[in-house]
């Protein structure tokens, strides 16, 4: 199995405890980081039932994901070479699908943070959330048809449509906490949103939330879902069950 369920270390500066991986039964673990920058490990689960946890502290400013308005958009000329890779389509992002309906849905919004908005805002209103709408193989094109899914969708779809608009994007996946929001929350569970490069750095949007949050740690980036699995096993198996959960720590 490789297992990616570490915080990235953008936020080692915030580690108060460190997240370490435990299994049970224990097993060896062989630690490496992906061609993304993203922390992995590598391991072998034996035959029966099988656990992993991690469980870490981490400091949070309580702040909400940051907001530029006037940021942006480069001319493609003008993007920094390591952003081209988030402007192709993907796997799950088939860009060739959908670039003529991005320019018909955007071209008249402002270029920059307004037109990503505007994207975030469409994706939001036209997909329905889910649960039991959840399928791995689903594009954002189909998703798009479909108009149902879960964050993983959101977020490909509005990815899709950044790129086609020639706004480079990346998926993210990680923890979104409940801290700070209305009861009564669902249960906890992993999120994906994106990042976006505008006024020379990546920005955070979350399409299937569309409002800021706090206390969003980030485990992995990538072009899409594809990239950055949480886990991925090489033989037959059941996930039974997973808890993802955020509490504010007592300690001082």
């Amino acid at each position: 199995m490789l297992a990616m369920l570490n915080v990235h270390n953008v936020h080692f500066g915030e580690i108060e405890r460190l997240d370490y991986l435990t299994t049970s039964p224990c097993v060896p673990l062989e630690s490496f980081r992906d061609t993304f920058g993203n922390w992995c490990i590598r391991l072998t689960a034996p035959a029966g039932a099988f656990t992993m946890i991690t469980n870490g502290t981490f400091f949070d400013h309580g702040r909400k994901d940051p907001v530029f308005p006037t940021a942006y958009q480069h001319a493609v000329q003008d993007l920094p070479s390591d952003t081209l890779m988030y402007l192709v389509g993907s796997r799950y992002c088939d860009t060739d699908l959908l670039s003529e309906e991005a320019w018909r849905l955007f071209e008249g919004s402002a270029a920059g943070w307004d037109r990503v908005q505007a994207i975030c805002d469409y994706v939001h209103q036209r997909v329905t959330f889910g649960y039991e709408h959840a399928r791995a193989t689903r594009t954002a094109s189909e998703t798009l048809a479909e108009g149902c899914g879960v964050c993983r969708d959101f977020t490909h779809l509005a990815i899709s449509f950044c790129r086609c608009m020639n706004i480079p994007a990346r998926y993210c996946t990680g923890y979104l906490s409940d801290i700070g929001e209305p009861e009564p929350h669902p249960p906890g569970d992993f999120a994906a949103w994106m990042e976006v490069f505008l006024a020379n750095r990546w920005w955070v949007f979350d399409p299937r939330n569309n409002q800021r949050r706090i206390a969003r740690f980030l485990i992995g980036r990538g072009r899409d879902a594809a990239d950055v699995p949480l886990t991925q096993t090489f033989g037959e198996n059941t996930l039974r069950n997973f808890e993802v959960w955020t509490v504010i720590s007592d300690r001082d």
